[in-house]
């Protein structure tokens, strides 16, 4: 019987190929979940309020702000279906939305400016609330300032109003209601162990860019 020799450079050509193969199965996996993570942050407006510091009472003025920006919000955007008529809706509101801000900074006693811009491509960590949660990646945001910024932030979305949702309707109704398909509903909803690996995978390929970028 004939017995055949693999020879080490064989091996070797054949790590070399299985290396080669993985990285580049890596990096088409890389780029059709950079795009899943494009595709939904299309889909909403984030809302990102920063307090004027981290003492206790002006983390709670925070809460108060956002509170009243949300609801200046919500009526400023009845009727809109899709977050460029969102977008734009807010970007020629927001003298209001820091008025209303503005209005709850005084009630509350302080004398904080408030400063609210509409901005592209700000960075979000991945954020769990109630019932929905959404990766790490780069959002258009409603950036609502309290005095001098130097405080803990708040994250949430603005459209669609995932955030501000009545009693009635659950997060996966107010998204399908806004745009997003099916897939980008369970993704965020964590309907089933296999959306769950991909958010996680989504999450994990996001924050290894923002490092990577510094």
């Amino acid at each position: 019987m004939t017995k055949q020799t693999v020879q080490p450079e064989n091996r070797l050509r054949r790590w070399e190929l299985a290396l080669l193969l993985g990285l580049a199965l890596a990096a088409l996996a890389g780029v059709w979940l950079d795009g899943e993570q494009a595709a939904l942050a299309g889909r909403v407006v984030r809302l990102h309020v920063i307090a004027n510091s981290d003492s206790a009472e002006d983390q709670a003025l925070k809460l108060e702000v956002r509170d009243r920006v949300l609801r200046e919000a919500e009526t400023l955007l009845a009727g809109q279906t899709t977050p460029d008529g969102a977008a734009a809706v807010l970007a020629g509101h927001l003298d209001e939305l820091a008025g209303a801000g503005a209005q709850a900074v005084a009630e509350a006693g302080y004398g904080y400016p408030v400063t609210v811009s509409l901005e592209d491509s700000v960075w979000f960590p991945t954020k769990e609330y109630e019932d929905f949660a959404l990766p790490a990646g780069r959002y258009r945001a409603l950036r609502v300032v309290v005095g001098e910024g130097a405080g803990q932030n708040w994250w949430c979305v603005v459209f669609p109003p995932l955030c501000l949702g009545s009693v009635t309707e659950t997060a996966a109704e107010t998204a399908a209601e806004g745009g997003f398909d099916p897939e980008q509903v369970a993704l965020i909803t964590g309907e089933s162990e296999g959306y769950v690996v991909k958010f996680k995978a989504l999450e994990l390929l996001e924050s290894l860019k923002e490092w990577a970028e510094g």
